[in-house]
């Protein structure tokens, strides 16, 4: 159903103002119209949600919420911040922007390709409508769907976005709601889908009021960001209504394509239906009434295939989850770091393991963790799993936040794009790795509170302790930590990266192409060499086989067993993309160059 919260525009003309608020004792709505303040009484049904219709009060009025007669709070459920998360709210009327997208319907799982990107430095303009000017690059790339990085208001102007306070409010210096739908028509037009990252694990620190309208945290509950929110105890039906209302707004009145929910497995809940299920359901029921396909895709550390099983297997019925342990495998077989949650990792083992078997740790002992962890995915089709190389967290979570091409040589960067594409997963690009950007992405926040960012600089040193990074750490409240994140375009026309953006270009071609690269159309096979440091990974169908071979070592590699005779659709050593073209394929042998990919279908 749309939503019915917040300030509701109704088709008599008036406006309905709606809130959950059993904490203050008082409550009153106040209105700027007509040149001046106006003040409303407001009276609290048995369950604490206070209503008023009135007139007068069309698209632009600026609202706020008195408590106990001396706080004046913005509406939770704000469509729109004037002023910032400590500002009030601004009636939005979410029918007047005029959609042409019609016809859209949506993307599956399997026909994903994933750009992730951050709308404050993927352009100079830092806004929703510099993303529509790189539509058309991100066409040309290849890529099928965009996911955004959170837009809800979060303080100042410089955020990831995981500290945002006003969930309902796409964030006012990217565009506002306006822009965000702009965005979404546009990617619509040009055929690309548009996925939502939302957090529903914690609220940010500054600017958050919700505390002061009802028991929206737990009291029981810590995440490592914050206080939880209260989602199996008392009163916890409102709360759990604000989130699962929240995800279905995003998909009713910005038509996004999808949500992939931030760190899910931290969300605590007791519940007999875990919230993100309950999420699950809610998104696809509504999508289903509109005639669409939506996703609903969970960022977790845990390893738990419950969370994308169907309800009906007593799983969480969700689409798809990240999957860590793909990066992992990869990261360390190419660049040897084995510091923090690295010490799982080493070798071509664990690359041939998570291809084979969706997980490296599927029930078995972590010593990083020092206890068992994760559970066996193998019955799972592949589109179950995002996978990537690059990604937010696994970059800008690093003490300089190097992108991979600064840390690996060029032959590394491109072995990286070939086993990411060829991977049976569903892929996820960061942004500017297509043309292996080498500016950092770091962490950057803009708190109005000094103290705050004093306490997000120590605790990021204090959590690059355990992978012993060296040197200085760039201040997250500093502008220039800001503009050092944004992807350099221009490099992207430059000889050696211009070689890499080739690669991808094509990588995806021959993945939209070749119909046994669709995740889930085959079941691969994979062996590998430890010592020699080679993996292959065989797909078959009816008529052919395709062979992935990766070389991860350091030195040529004749790799035996391969399809024969097969075809050479790709290697990563061609000179287009910067190699030196010398992969040696015949019926008999087959030699890959140090850190080469390479990939072989065989003849009828």
């Amino acid at each position: 159903m749309p939503l019915d919260r917040g300030a509701v525009l109704l088709p008599d003309g008036r406006t309905r103002f709606s809130v959950w608020a059993p904490a203050p004792r008082h409550l009153e709505l106040q209105l700027r119209r007509r040149g001046s303040v106006e003040t409303v009484a407001l009276e609290r049904d048995q369950s604490a949600v206070a209503r008023v219709e009135l007139e007068d009060a069309g698209p632009g009025t600026e609202y706020w919420y008195r408590l106990d007669g001396e706080r004046d709070r913005a509406d939770p459920v704000s469509r729109s911040l004037a002023g910032g998360v400590h500002g009030v709210s601004r009636v939005v009327d979410p029918g007047a922007f005029r959609w042409t997208d019609d016809g859209w319907q949506g993307l599956a799982m399997p026909d994903l390709i994933l750009y992730e990107l951050h709308v404050g430095t993927f352009t100079n303009a830092g806004t929703f409508e510099g993303v529509i000017g790189r539509l058309p690059y991100l066409v040309d790339l290849g890529v099928t769907a965009l996911e955004i990085m959170p837009i809800a208001e979060f303080p100042g102007r410089r955020n990831w976005g995981y500290d945002g306070v006003a969930l309902y409010a796409p964030h006012s210096d990217y565009g506002g709601p306006e822009g965000l739908r702009r965005l979404v028509d546009a990617a619509h037009r040009a055929g690309l889908a548009v996925l939502l990252d939302v957090v529903y694990n914690h609220l940010g620190p500054e600017g958050n009021y919700l505390r002061e309208f009802g028991p929206y945290f737990s009291d029981r509950y810590r995440t490592a960001w914050g206080e939880g929110f209260n989602l199996d105890g008392p009163d916890s039906d409102e709360v759990r209504r604000y989130l699962v209302d929240n995800a279905v707004y995003w998909i009713d009145e910005f038509h996004l394509d999808g949500l992939r929910l931030d760190a899910a497995d931290r969300i605590v809940d007791l519940s007999p239906v875990h919230l993100a299920e309950e999420i699950g359901a809610a998104v696809h029921r509504r999508a289903e009434a509109l005639g669409r396909r939506t996703l609903v895709i969970a960022e977790i550390d845990s390893n738990d295939p419950r969370w994308v099983r169907p309800r009906e297997a007593g799983g969480f019925g969700l689409d798809a989850h990240w999957s860590d342990d793909f990066h992992h495998a990869v990261h360390v077989a190419l660049t040897g770091e084995r510091g923090g949650y690295y010490a799982d990792f080493g070798g071509v083992g664990p690359v041939a393991r998570v291809l084979g078997r969706r997980y490296v740790h599927d029930g078995g002992y972590s010593p990083y963790r020092r206890r068992r962890h994760g559970h066996s995915a193998e019955d799972l089709p592949g589109d179950r799993f995002v996978v990537s190389v690059q990604n937010h967290d696994q970059t800008g979570n690093r003490a300089g936040g190097e992108r991979l091409a600064t840390l690996v040589e060029p032959a590394g960067v491109r072995l990286a794009a070939a086993i990411l594409v060829l991977a049976p997963f569903v892929p996820l690009l960061f942004m500017g790795e297509e043309y292996a950007e080498c500016s950092p992405f770091l962490y950057f926040v803009s708190h109005g509170d000094p103290g705050l960012i004093d306490a997000v600089r120590e605790g990021r040193r204090r959590g690059f302790a355990e992978f012993g990074w060296q040197g200085e750490v760039s201040d997250p409240g500093a502008e220039a930590t800001f503009t050092a994140s944004r992807p350099r375009w221009e490099r992207a026309d430059q000889p050696a990266q211009a070689a890499v953006l080739a690669l991808y270009r094509d990588l995806l071609r021959l993945r939209r192409a070749v119909p046994l690269l669709r995740p889930g159309a085959a079941e691969p096979v994979v062996r590998h060499d430890e010592r020699e440091e080679w993996v292959v990974m065989r797909l078959s169908g009816k008529d052919q086989v395709l062979d992935a071979v990766f070389n991860f070592a350091t030195d040529s590699r004749e790799v035996p067993g391969l399809a024969s005779p097969a075809d050479l659709l790709l290697d990563t050593d061609d000179p287009r993309y910067g190699g030196q073209g010398r992969v040696r394929h015949d019926e008999r042998s087959h030699t890959l160059p140090a850190r080469t990919a390479a990939l072989l279908r065989s003849r009828p």
